[in-house]
């Protein structure tokens, strides 16, 4: 189980965060994609109004919490969100899966392995306090 939770944290934790590093640096030139109009209304937006700025720097942080073994539940937190937005953008704007569903199984896989540490999550009747 170790090893299998460890892959899946490094093909979970390096994509996420190389490119999230890559919309600040820039250091891998993003091929230019034909998108369904949708697909590049939405992305529009998101550029125009920098949040694709904030869900970068989710993805630096929770990536690197991810792949460096400390605070994973915190980058789980952090990247699961993400991979499912971007599984959603693959499936319901492009029409065809792509790597957001690969990553977000990953992620809810991650999930179940650390499933102690969201114990609470969980709880179908939580106490206050």
């Amino acid at each position: 189980m170790f090893w299998a939770v460890l892959v899946a944290r490094v093909l979970v934790g390096l994509p996420v965060f190389v490119f999230g590093l890559n919309h600040f640096l820039n250091f891998m030139p993003m091929p230019a994609m034909t998108l369904p109009p949708a697909a590049m209304k939405f992305m529009e937006a998101l550029n125009e109004s920098n949040y694709m700025t904030v869900v970068k720097v989710l993805e630096v942080v929770g990536g690197a919490l991810v792949l460096s073994g400390r605070l994973v539940s915190l980058g789980l937190v952090l990247i699961t969100p993400v991979a499912v937005n971007i599984a959603l953008w693959d499936v319901v704007l492009v029409k065809q899966p792509g790597l957001g569903v690969v990553l977000t199984a990953l992620c809810f896989f991650l999930v179940w392995a650390y499933r102690s540490h969201f114990a609470g999550v969980f709880a179908v009747k939580p106490r206050i306090g």
